[in-house]
């Protein structure tokens, strides 16, 4: 059994860097091997759930610009399952989620640059999943239920994005957390601590610097998605917290 992860995959430079976070990265990939790995990322975007559907080997998405040449070289080549993506499908649809398939699109950096590190031979079958990030809370929620039981199937769930994500105001130079980014991570640790759902489901109104920390969803999303694909019984636990730039959060929480 694997637990439910929400994965925070910061800057696309982690790729390439050597630090902390991609330290931790590596030393989770070693805790488990996953027969497949079904992934929600921040990066895709759709009004109806979408899962990537083939078992081909994914095109590696370069989503960015300006970065070092040596990103745009790096391939994760990692092939897809349509068994993995059928059972997927037929659990969303038997909880009344529209859905549809997509076997054209590749793994964007919220994939490929977090399976690189804690996969580096991409032998692990990938299935990517769209958000829609102006869905309520709740209804987040309930998309992850959806997936309940994946874990006890040694299929890993990750949400990937970012608790803190406001790059207008990233510190560029700034090794110390903004406090404000903290404490906002903070509420959060304490409301998942305390199964507090109703404030988790109004966080926008009810934690500290809110629209600080989440001027836009689409990366805040997926820690409800892997938080709902959880089992039940399971204790959130915080399995890394450290930030970058002032005010990029690395919060990582398994479920």
């Amino acid at each position: 059994m694997v637990p439910s992860l929400f994965l925070a995959h910061g800057s696309p430079l982690l790729a390439i860097q050597e630090n902390e976070y991609a330290r931790f990265l590596t030393s989770l990939g070693a805790q488990y091997t996953p027969k497949a790995i079904v992934i929600f990322t921040a990066h895709w975007e759709k009004e109806t759930l979408t899962v990537s559907y083939h078992n081909d080997v994914y095109e590696t998405i370069y989503d960015f610009y300006g970065f070092p040449e040596e990103m745009y070289k790096i391939k994760y080549p990692a092939k897809g399952s349509t068994a993995v993506a059928d059972d997927v499908i037929a659990r969303f649809a038997a909880n009344g989620i529209a859905v549809q398939k997509d076997p054209a699109r590749g793994l964007d950096h919220g994939s490929w640059v977090l399976l690189r590190r804690m996969y580096p031979n991409a032998d692990i079958p990938v299935v990517q999943i769209s958000v829609h990030p102006f869905l309520p809370p709740e209804d987040q929620f309930k998309i992850g239920q959806a997936l309940q039981g994946l874990g006890a199937e040694d299929i890993l769930v990750i949400g990937s994005g970012v608790t803190v994500h406001n790059l207008r105001i990233i510190k560029w130079d700034q090794t110390e957390p903004e406090p404000w980014a903290v404490e906002f991570d903070d509420w959060l640790i304490e409301q998942f601590a305390a199964d507090n759902r109703d404030a988790l489901n109004h966080y926008d109104t009810q934690a500290p610097h809110a629209r600080l920390a989440v001027p836009r969803p689409e990366h805040f999303v997926p820690l409800f998605l892997a938080a709902g694909a959880a089992d039940p019984s399971a204790k959130p636990q915080i399995i890394h917290r450290s930030y970058e730039l002032g005010t990029l959060s690395y919060l990582s929480l398994a479920f």
